[in-house]
């Protein structure tokens, strides 16, 4: 295939999947995307279908790849996902057994206070990184076969599989073929150790307290390998597929923060700020994650840490579908620029729970500071404003954890609102540099696909200046600390 200079990357995101093709430049040349439906069939229950996930996957894919000319053009294949959300399926017929359980569900957080009430969350942060939290997929996986007839009994029989969304595209996309995941997604599992070991195996002590079954299990694989191909019968010819990463860590990778100390904050569903600590292992005292960062062969691997902020896009969302205060998300920038100040009106988000570092799985949301003078711009702007007081509190807690980030770099669909990243500049005190092309899930997952056809070394990579623009912070101190004084406030009342 002597022509074949692109890459194919699957972005399987919270709300849509997409699929994006750049070129040996790394620049995209053509993308799809079509959205993917989320449920809430009970209070903290988010939940997806698996075949949903799978049948619109493949049908961007063919898309991109059409008007990318063709698939004799495609070099590899590249996957991102969203992290945690837990899939389990037959083995024989590759269909999932129940709705796939998002990484925002918190239908186990009885269990998992439980098991903090017995005091094994010093036991499972030291193996994993992690707190005990439904966010993770360990006390998902139980859920799923303790909820779904039969599904313990074929799980034991070894007729059943686990994944994340990686997995689950990479069994489908090479026909059941193969089972696997890589070390990014395994690290947010609650079932894999913080240990960048040669021999990947999943951790025996929290399969045995979150009961799960050894041989649900993907092989672990380390972000940038060869994963299999992709069955000939999908797309025209057989692809190899070259990465598979979690999306944070994918955006870590895109963002070139391939050095100790570096680190970036994607402004999505979730917020999610990840700093690269090299080969030091992150051990917070902060109520953060010690995680993964990312790993390929013939090449370094790095681990990182990571603060989550639960709902951020989800905000924007809600005032636009739910209260209808806005018709358009880009809406939100303007009503918020036209007033003077907030007028004291705070919005804290926990609609299922507050993430890093306060880990609340039943605090639930609130806006304070309503009088007769707020009307619905300054929920607007309160419901953006708290992207920024979130990301005040985990630098707080990173820097506390002894990773003082002096420089965020910025992407996500929220990092498109100007007034928010100056926004964020002035509450955090630091520089903001958002780069002028924002899918950098994407691009991380195509840098490590690069790196395996040897199109890019990782040192080009990390050394790759990114176009784009700065927000420098300008809030005079008093102003600053009055404003994050009133947030504070309003999550002692959350919290309440």
């Amino acid at each position: 295939m002597a022509n074949a200079d692109l890459i194919l990357v699957i972005d399987e995101g919270t709300s849509s999947t997409r699929a994006i093709v750049f070129d040996r430049e790394f620049a995209a040349v053509a993308q799809a995307q079509m959205e993917v439906g989320l449920s809430y069939p009970n209070d903290g229950w988010v939940e997806q279908d698996g075949a949903e996930i799978w049948d619109k996957t493949l049908q961007v894919c063919r898309e991109a790849i059409a008007k990318a000319g063709g698939v004799e053009h495609i070099a590899g294949i590249g996957i991102t996902n969203q992290r945690e959300t837990t899939l389990v399926w037959n083995r024989e017929t590759g269909l999932p057994i129940a709705p796939a359980i998002v990484w925002q569900d918190r239908r186990t957080a009885g269990q998992c206070e439980e098991l903090k009430a017995a005091d094994h969350e010093p036991a499972v942060q030291s193996e994993t990184g992690l707190l005990i939290d439904p966010y993770f997929s360990g006390t998902k996986i139980g859920w799923l076969l303790d909820h779904t007839a039969g599904a313990r009994d074929l799980a034991n029989a070894g007729k059943l599989a686990f994944g994340t969304v990686d997995s689950y595209l990479i069994w489908r996309l090479t026909s059941g073929r193969v089972h696997a995941t890589d070390m990014t997604n395994a690290s947010r599992t609650l079932l894999y150790p913080l240990s960048l070991s040669e021999d990947r195996a999943w951790s025996e002590d929290m399969l045995s307290l979150f009961d799960v079954p050894a041989n649900l299990l993907p092989d672990v694989l380390p972000s940038g390998a060869r994963f299999g191909e992709c069955d000939a019968d999908l797309f025209g010819q057989a692809l190899p597929i070259l990465s598979a990463i979690g999306d944070q860590q994918a955006a870590l990778v895109g963002q070139g923060c391939l050095s100790p100390g570096t680190a970036k904050i994607t402004y999505g569903t979730g917020a999610f700020l990840v700093a690269n600590t090299g080969q030091k292992q992150p051990r917070s005292t902060n109520r953060l994650l010690g995680t993964l960062g990312y790993g390929h062969y013939g090449g370094s691997s790095a681990y990182a840490l990571e603060g989550a902020i639960f709902n951020a896009g989800t905000v924007i969302q809600w005032l636009r579908d739910d209260l209808g205060l806005i018709s358009d998300a880009s809406e939100s920038e303007a009503r918020a620029a036209a007033l003077s100040d907030n007028a004291g009106v705070y919005l804290v988000p926990a609609f299922t729970g507050l993430g890093a570092p306060h880990w609340n799985a039943n605090a639930r949301g609130t806006i304070t500071g309503l009088t007769r003078a707020a009307g619905a711009d300054h929920i607007v702007r309160a419901g953006l404003e708290a992207a920024a007081y979130q990301t005040h509190d985990l630098l707080e807690a990173f820097e506390a954890d002894g990773a003082d980030v002096g420089l965020l770099r910025v992407d996500g669909g929220m990092a498109a609102n100007d007034w928010l990243m100056q926004f964020i500049a002035d509450i955090c005190d630091r520089p903001v540099e958002r780069p002028d092309f924002m899918e950098m899930t994407a691009l991380g997952a195509a840098a490590l696909a690069g790196i395996q056809l040897g199109w890019v070394t990782e040192n080009d990579w990390a050394a790759r200046a990114a176009p784009g623009q700065r927000f420098e912070p300008n809030m005079p101190a008093d102003h600053r600390a009055r404003l994050i004084s009133g947030w504070r406030k309003a999550l002692a009342q959350t919290l309440a």
